[in-house]
């Protein structure tokens, strides 16, 4: 089973794709931080990060250094409120597979995960 780590600081939203994650078959674990991401990310090795950019105690950005230190093969998404292009030019430069802007099209997201997966098997 493919493990996903979702890390947003909106409870509603990690519900929301925790939900929608598990019923499409993956292992889903979440985090409302970027310091447990990372724990994360050591201890369970995700195949796939959803990321958000903004988040109160720590920046997306560098969230996806450090998982990128720790395993340059997970597939991060970075999710965002706002939608700014020098933003996502950045997060793809440092090794983003995708960039996904809320409210979130789950249709999107599984295209995005199916992407990754087929990559994946290559």
């Amino acid at each position: 089973m493919k493990k996903i780590l979702v890390v947003d600081d909106e409870k509603p939203i990690r519900e929301m794709l925790k939900k929608f994650l598990t019923k499409k078959g993956y292992e889903v674990y979440d985090a409302d931080n970027g310091e447990d991401a990372v724990k994360i990310v050591k201890e369970s090795v995700p195949y796939i990060v959803l990321l958000d950019i903004r988040m109160p105690k720590s920046d997306g950005i560098e969230v996806l250094k450090k998982i990128k230190e720790v395993n340059k093969d997970i597939g991060v998404i970075m999710i965002t409120a706002v939608s700014e292009t020098a933003i996502a030019e950045k997060c793809m430069e440092l090794g983003a597979f995708d960039y996904i802007t809320k409210p979130i099209s789950l249709e999107y997201l599984e295209e995005c995960l199916l992407a990754k997966l087929l990559d994946f098997y290559k």
